[in-house]
């Protein structure tokens, strides 16, 4: 059996990227021949999402030729009610239950609730005696996992309240193969489980804010194996930060043009140039290197820029770096100069 995991789309509405990122979702589970899809929580944004786009969901899963699972996640939690129709090829494991439609595989969900860590480890050891030997176990969860050290901003804007808190030590001795879960946004995460299964985060699909920073992944594995990332084409944002060192040779906007090169044509671009330029060597001031950087990336889609780029003779003429020349003044001028340049580079780097 072969399986596309995901999470933490947030879809808000049909005319945007997030919801073009699920149709290459959908394209991509095709083209790997994915038996089944499951989307681990935060397929919309909100209830009032989920309602307008519920026809919308209908069309596109419909004759795709796989099977799609979805759990509630924390925004999502009350978009599944009882008798709300997304197709005949969706299932919504709204609470905590057990599916076994498929041969060798049990799945469980364990949607989202606004519950503490030890109400959670209460509601896991009632499940021990579900997963069983008798076939592979898949558990689908949405919330934090309390063994790895995140930073708050790594789920999103979720605000500093807890989600669903699971320490993987509450599984011991569960017979769990695969926990497929979503929560977490910024990257493609695994974990072992003491058993040997694997604990599975699959990252946002698509960039939701401007922390979800690189090409983003999806979860496709054949149940038995390892989970394995697997690069999507959706937009993204992506973090560049180009030094420019003064004592070298190279024009800086051709280090510049090289730091810019290769990126991902849906990538919008948070870009730092920082470092100094030796302005008299390039016959340019300050004024002219940023309007002349800010034409040399006229092409790239970029969304923040941080220029912190300083001409080397501000340096060259600082009281601290005149005093440093003079105590150089004995040494041999190869040496001189070896120094003389390590001084540059830690005083505009700093």
């Amino acid at each position: 059996m072969r399986i596309l995991h995901t999470a933490d789309l947030h879809l808000q509405t049909e005319k945007d990227s997030r919801w073009d990122a699920l149709k290459t979702i959908v394209r991509v589970a095709r083209d790997e021949n994915v038996d089944l899809l499951i989307i681990s929580g935060d397929l919309f944004d909100s209830g009032i999402d989920a309602e307008s786009l519920r026809p919308g969901i209908r069309s596109i899963f419909s004759n795709t030729g796989f099977d799609t699972i979805i759990i509630p996640g924390n925004h999502d939690k009350d978009s599944y009610g009882e008798g709300l129709y997304f197709g005949d090829e969706i299932t919504i494991l709204s609470n905590t239950a057990t599916l076994e439609k498929y041969e060798g595989v049990r799945i469980v969900g364990l949607p989202f609730e606004q519950i503490t860590s030890e109400e959670l480890l209460s509601k896991i050891r009632s499940l021990k005696d579900v997963f069983a030997a008798d076939r592979k176990n898949i558990l689908l969860y949405h919330g934090e996992v309390l063994d790895v050290f995140f930073s708050r901003d790594e789920f999103g804007n979720e605000g500093t309240g807890r989600y669903m808190p699971l320490k993987l030590s509450y599984l011991e001795g569960f017979n769990i193969d695969y926990i497929l879960a979503g929560h977490f946004h910024t990257k493609f995460l695994v974990r072992k489980l003491e058993n040997g299964g694997y604990f599975v985060y699959s990252g946002s699909p698509i960039s939701i804010t401007k922390k979800e920073t690189g090409i983003r992944k999806v979860n496709i594995f054949e149940v038995g194996s390892p989970p394995k990332e697997y690069n999507i084409d959706t937009p993204h944002y992506e973090e560049v930060t180009i030094t420019l060192d003064p004592t070298v040779s190279e024009h800086p906007l051709k280090t510049v043009k090289k730091g810019l090169s290769g990126l991902h044509p849906l990538s919008a671009v948070i870009l730092t140039v920082d470092g100094a330029i030796n302005g008299k060597k390039f016959k340019m001031t300050e004024t002219e290197f940023h309007s002349l950087l800010r034409e040399t990336a006229k092409d790239i889609n970029i969304v923040e820029e941080n220029f912190r780029v300083n001409d080397v003779q501000n340096v060259l003429e600082d009281d601290l770096f005149k005093a440093f020349e003079e105590k150089l003044s004995s040494y041999p001028e190869e040496k001189k100069k070896m120094l003389r340049e390590i001084a540059v580079r830690a005083m505009v780097m700093d």
